[in-house]
């Protein structure tokens, strides 16, 4: 039985962003889909901005722009008339912190496409109609590693899932990954529980279907808002007459939902809109969508793993469903890549769960609060879904600041600029200091490594000495970010210069450049921070690239680092 490292059940946007992570660490990687075919569902309908510096990170985000389009004005309609125009995103707009000042529309079946397409240019292909049946995890052969369930038994090498499908032959894997949405099966065979509720009243048919050409005005998201029930139509981006279907369900003489069907969709366009029926030539895709709010005990067992969907399921507004299960594996990925390489002990999975647990309980919460806003603005004329729209839905200000992994370097004063340890580490525009080349400090981090950032002369000695210990195939990089007016002559080869002055801005070194002492910052592989700390801290900084990548050393089993081709 062949073994490989790690074996992502479930193929949609959590399984493939991080099989993509996986295997541009050189991780041996199998993914494994139930449908016998990719399924074109109609789900989410795009990237929030955190998620599309993920993609960026990843090396597809230029492809994903140009196969969705920004989001749009919503029309509000109220008994068949327009009765207001909201742009919830009129206000944002890129900063010099974060390139992308707003979410994306994308069909989600395009997304995956996209995400395969890259997963196959390092030789991996999601293996359709496997469904996983059994997990049974195991030592290693003459391990002796005890069989208990926790965690620190299950060591680097020792021991491992033996996985049975319903057809063919069974499967042998390091770890598992549950990436299989809110019907898991493998959280499913693992017992672990899934508390929550399902609001059986608040549902919502969904479909996508095509409208005669020049229906509609495809340049707004319309929504239709009466008292007795809702139409949206949102088009689908590269498309010509395709949209986006959501509806308050028909229902029987005894108020019970019906199942959507075309005609259905006919009836409720006709009986909210202006338009006939007729004008909606197609629909498939069909769904019923139940507001269910749950969240797993726990996101591990052992060797086995839990994220996105299968791990936890919100409410629909905000549209944080798979933007949370993107940022789930971007948190995993290179914690399974560190362990399987064996720089980083297995405890280091460990915070995965303590770090993304309290998100999706956040995330729960939010997304809650979102739709009962828009349940209270739709009541009235002029409200819609913009109500769901704010600060908290870009995703670039979940941190984590109560890890165990940001701890050590100084404690920031309350009020000082700059991010703390574990939060998102800022964007910026900056140069290449050899060539002059304008470029970004999330350019700098792309590419499965931590980064050592050092700010001001006094940072020379714990860069110089990182590259001394982690040279090579670590996984380690240092960036000496250099200011304006400083000499930078005999600048390493992937230093910067702060030209514009917005690093430091972003990272509340202006001062200490200024005087010489300096700053280090340890940015991990996902773009928060590690340590903050004085460049003279070189302890606080060796002591977390340890804790991360071991001594230094190469380890025997270390996969190749393949960076994204840009």
């Amino acid at each position: 039985m062949g073994m490989t490292d790690v074996l992502i059940v479930g193929a949609g946007p959590t399984g493939l962003v991080l099989a993509c992570d996986l295997a541009r660490r050189g991780v041996a990687v199998r993914i494994v889909d139930r449908p016998p075919a990719p399924p074109r569902t109609s789900r989410a309908k795009g990237p929030n901005p955190r998620s599309l510096e993920i993609l960026d990170d990843l090396g597809v985000a230029e492809e994903v722009l140009a196969a969705g389009s920004a989001p749009l004005p919503m029309l509000k309609y109220r008994d068949r008339h327009p009765v207001a125009e909201a742009d919830p995103w009129a206000d944002s707009a890129p900063s010099p912190d974060a390139r992308y000042g707003r979410g994306w529309l994308i069909a989600q079946w395009r997304l995956e496409g996209i995400l395969r397409d890259r997963l196959a240019g390092y030789g991996v292909h999601v293996e359709p109609g496997r469904e996983v049946v059994g997990l049974a995890q195991g030592r290693g052969e003459g391990e002796g590693e005890s069989e208990s369930e926790s965690d620190g038994a299950y060591g680097a090498y020792g021991g491992h899932v033996d996985v049975t499908y319903a057809d063919g032959p069974a499967g042998r894997a390091r770890y598992v990954v549950g990436c299989d949405g809110a019907h898991s099966s493998v959280r499913k065979l693992l017992g672990i529980g899934f508390e929550g509720t399902t609001a059986e009243d608040q549902v919502m048919v969904c479909g996508d279907v095509d409208l005669a050409d020049g229906a509609l005005d495809r340049t707004r998201w319309h929504q239709w808002f009466d008292e007795d029930g809702a139409v949206m139509l949102c088009p689908i981006p590269g498309t010509r007459t395709g949209w986006w279907f959501q509806a308050g369900p028909e229902r029987d003489g005894r108020g019970r939902p019906l199942a959507p069907t075309a005609d259905g969709f006919r009836r409720l366009l006709a009986h909210h809109t202006a338009l006939p029926g007729r004008a909606l030539t197609r629909a498939e895709l069909l769904s019923t969508y139940r507001v269910n709010v749950r969240m797993a005990d726990r996101f591990r067992a052992g060797r086995v793993l839990l994220a996105g969907d299968a791990a936890h399921v919100h409410a629909i507004a905000g549209g944080l469903g798979m933007n949370t299960g993107i940022q789930d594996a971007f948190n995993l990925g290179w914690k399974l890549g560190l362990v399987l390489a064996g720089h980083a002990d297995a405890e280091l999975l460990d915070t995965y769960e303590e770090e993304r647990l309290p998100v999706a309980a956040r995330t729960l919460d939010l997304t809650s609060e979102r739709l009962r806003a828009t349940l209270e603005a739709i009541c009235r004329p002029g409200g819609g879904l913009d109500a769901a729209i704010t600060p908290d839905t870009t995703g670039l200000g979940v941190g984590y600041r109560w890890s165990s992994l940001a701890a050590g370097g100084r404690a920031q004063e309350a009020g000082e600029p700059g991010p703390r340890a574990g939060d998102r580490a800022p964007d910026a525009p900056c140069a290449d200091a050899t060539t002059g080349e304008p470029t970004r400090l999330h350019r700098v981090f792309a590419g499965p490594r931590t980064t050592v950032l050092g700010f001001g002369p006094g940072s020379a000695a714990v860069l110089r000495a990182t590259a001394d210990a982690y040279g090579g195939d670590t996984g380690v990089r240092v960036c000496r970010v250099y200011a304006a007016h400083e000499d930078r002559a005999g600048a390493e080869p992937g230093a910067v210069v702060d030209d514009a002055g917005h690093v430091a801005a972003a990272y509340g070194t202006g001062a200490s450049g200024a005087t010489g002492a300096g700053t280090v910052v340890v940015v991990r592989p996902d773009h928060h921070v590690g340590v903050l700390a004085p460049a003279d801290d070189a302890r606080s900084v060796r002591e977390y690239l340890r804790r991360l990548h071991g001594t230094g050393r190469p380890a025997e089993r270390s996969p190749g680092m393949v960076d994204a081709v840009r």
